[in-house]
């Protein structure tokens, strides 16, 4: 035997290299605690007639046997009725599935909704459907044991029963359903997911409600879209699960960026952070970082151009956030901080930014319309004809001319055209991409981060060929080495700085070249035009010179993969036990929920929310859908508002520290760690 092999049999290799560590172990014995009304023998469900819902005609009309439903508030009983004890505690078969990205948690949703079932009936059978929804329809689902279910507690992933993208959303997929219900056996369906997976559970309470099966939602998004309140703005989901584990995994990585960034100081990290929809990971990781610029797409949604609305133009399209604009509110950040030395920082943007932008919506809606009607009117497509992007640009061009000839014409006018000239040419290549079937743009496909980087770099090139762009030099460091040289830095200084005196020293505008700070100091007398610049002078300069150093960087899947804070294994295990709650009541067309997230832990109240009220019509795939609304970041919300008001001191555009915040690694451990998202508590505070 080798001695590579009796290594390998060593009990300390077997142990350090073993797939089970001590961390794991720790995550899989600990037991979250508990909602009180989870405390007695049983619970029983009592209707919250208090919380009522705008309800849309076409989900009444689609949904009649759960459309009906009411808020039921979970209470725990010791003593019920015989004919409750008995109803509660019967033997029943239950299938759970997990549908769309990831979101850490879901395990303990599982765990949660076995150890109830499993108390209450040693017989009952819980089942996993393999792959998503796709499981359900294949009937590809595994009998879950205590063997599974604990190697999973309060462990990320959905790695247990893996997850799928599939929609139940024709009648052939809801056949397929139904069956598998019926060989199954099963009294209830378990559906874990986004806001497309809870409209699929409330479809599939109404399908099979007359087959005796109830259909439970929970909800599950990273993205945080998912917040119920009902028509008077009570809230009864605060957050989905999840968020609060990926918002900590984004920040505890950026946060070190920030770090290497103070360090290194060389360096700006340009962050994108997941929400294609909604910015709320970007907020929650600004308060948990303080990173040097966060932007917010629905802030920028909210822009209004003054400048602009006062100069009297007749383009009422024109007064929102453009492209041009932002790049130079990100411009200014950098340039104010290079002037206080500080030639390095962080950048955060959500990843659906641009879809905030009210230019980047007229382009696509007028290119949709261009597009259009180009293939309606010829016997070829657009794309087919104008295959080069030159090509289609000057297509552009031609529509931009004649709008000028016909005031009539006004889908393309020379405005426009000046301005989709004026972002780089990937992105223009992007918005004129060929449209999906229904015509629509596909948003995914742009590679945001690059789009605004590129005006950014673009922008500063300007601003240094103008001088406006400088790094400062600490007076310290400037007089120390001209005194090296054997130089008075008290007569250089006027020449050299627009703002000789300060701490940190700015070179004139001028100077912005070898040749231009020769003119500078024979100008200033300090030197006749045939000498050599003074090696120090020299070594000044060159420092003051700014060169942008970019790295990039997207958080998401690291986030969604991520092991769950203590915080998101308490919520999903108590979703769990009020999943089982509420099927043991009889309910369906229900989302399981927990009130009062943003509490101390003892307030926290079990609920069921009506799905079926949720819904509305919205425009989805080119047709009319019934959908739950996702919820975008409130901009008068007071996280929000903290934010905003923080913003220039977390830009740090003055001498000294920087403003950066430890949000520390994800632990399980009762001591230290936050008890829940900082936009929570904001938000709480706010209304009180």
């Amino acid at each position: 035997m080798s001695r590579i092999e009796e290594m390998l049999k060593h009990p300390q290799v077997l142990k350090v290299t073993d797939n089970v560590n001590e961390e794991l172990i720790e995550r899989r014995t600990y037991k979250p605690p508990i909602c009180n009304a989870f405390s007695d023998s049983y619970s029983i469900l009592e209707p919250a007639d208090e919380f009522e819902f705008d309800i849309d005609p076409e989900a009444m009309h689609k949904l009649p046997n759960i459309i009906r439903n009411k808020v039921q508030r979970v209470k725990g009983v010791d003593c019920p009725d015989e004919s409750v004890k008995a109803q509660y505690s019967k033997k029943r078969n239950i299938g759970i599935v997990f549908s769309g990205g990831p979101s850490p948690g879901g395990h303990n949703v599982i765990a949660g909704l076995y150890d109830a079932a499993k108390k209450a009936n040693p017989q009952s059978k819980v089942y996993g459907f393999l792959m998503g929804p796709d499981g359900i329809m294949e009937n590809e689902a595994v009998e879950l044991t205590d063997d599974v279910v604990n190697a999973y507690r309060n462990v990320g992933g959905f790695t247990m029963i893996k997850t799928g993208r599939a929609k139940i959303d024709n009648d052939k997929k809801m056949a397929l359903s139904r069956e598998t219900a019926k060989e199954l056996k099963l009294d209830a369906l378990v559906v874990v997911g986004g806001d497309d997976s809870n409209t699929n559970a409330a479809f599939l309470a109404q399908e099979m409600f007359h087959d005796g099966v109830q259909v439970i939602g929970v909800p599950k998004t990273i993205d945080g879209d998912i917040q119920v309140r009902d028509r008077n703005g009570n809230v009864l989901c605060a957050m989905s699960f999840g968020f609060h584990t990926a918002a900590r995994a984004f920040a505890g990585s950026i946060s070190n960026l920030c770090t290497d960034g103070s360090s290194d100081v060389k360096y700006w990290h340009i962050c994108k952070v997941m929400g294609r929809v909604a910015s709320h990971l970007a907020l929650e990781v600004a308060l948990q970082t303080h990173a040097t610029m966060t932007f917010i797409g629905e802030d920028l949604a909210d822009y209004t151009d003054v400048r602009r609305l006062k100069e009297g133009t007749t383009d009422y399209t024109a007064f929102g956030m453009t492209l041009r604009h932002l790049s130079r509110v990100i411009c200014d950040g950098i340039v104010r901080r290079a002037a206080v030395g500080k030639n390095y920082g962080v950048l955060v943007i959500p990843e659906g930014v641009l879809e905030f932008i009210n230019e980047i919506q007229i382009f696509i809606i007028k290119l949709n319309t261009i597009i259009a009607e180009y293939n309606k009117s010829h016997d070829t497509t657009f794309h087919a004809d104008f295959s080069k992007l030159k090509d289609k640009l000057d297509y552009l061009r031609k529509l931009a001319e004649r709008s000028e000839e016909d005031r009539t014409f006004t889908v393309w006018n020379r405005r426009d055209d000046d301005l989709f000239n004026a972002i780089p040419g990937f992105f223009q290549e992007g918005l004129l991409m060929e449209r999906d079937s229904h015509g629509n743009f596909p948003f995914s496909q742009v590679e945001t981060e690059k789009v605004i980087l590129g005006l950014v770099q673009d922008y500063l090139k300007t601003l240094r060929e103008r001088g406006e762009y400088k790094v400062g030099i600490h007076r310290d460091y400037y007089k120390k080495t001209l005194k090296k040289g054997g130089l008075d830095p008290d007569f250089y200084g006027p020449i050299l700085f627009k703002n000789y005196g300060d701490e940190y020293l700015k070179v004139k505008p001028a100077i912005i070249s070898v040749r231009t700070l020769t003119q500078a100091l024979v100008k200033g007398g300090a030197m006749p035009e045939s000498d050599k610049i003074p090696a120090p002078i020299e070594k000044i300069y060159k420092k003051s010179v700014p060169s942008f150093n970019t790295q990039l960087h997207f958080y998401g899947y690291d986030g969604r993969g991520s092991d769950p804070t203590r915080f998101d294994c308490t919520y999903t295990y108590n979703l769990g036990l009020t999943v089982f709650s509420l099927i043991a009541n009889g309910a369906s067309g229900l989302m399981a929920a927990i009130r009062n997230l943003e509490t101390d832990f003892d307030k926290w109240e079990p609920v069921g929310i009506p799905i079926a009220p949720l819904m509305h019509l919205e425009e989805r795939g080119g047709k009319l859908s019934l959908v739950i609304e996702k919820s975008i970041v409130d901009v008068n919300s007071t996280a929000f508002q903290v934010v905003k008001a923080l913003r220039e001191k977390w830009l740090a555009a003055f001498p000294g520290d920087d403003n950066y915040r430890h949000p520390g690694s994800i632990r399980l451990c009762e001591q230290g760690e936050e008890d829940r998202p900082i936009t929570l508590t904001l938000n709480a505070l706010g209304r009180e």
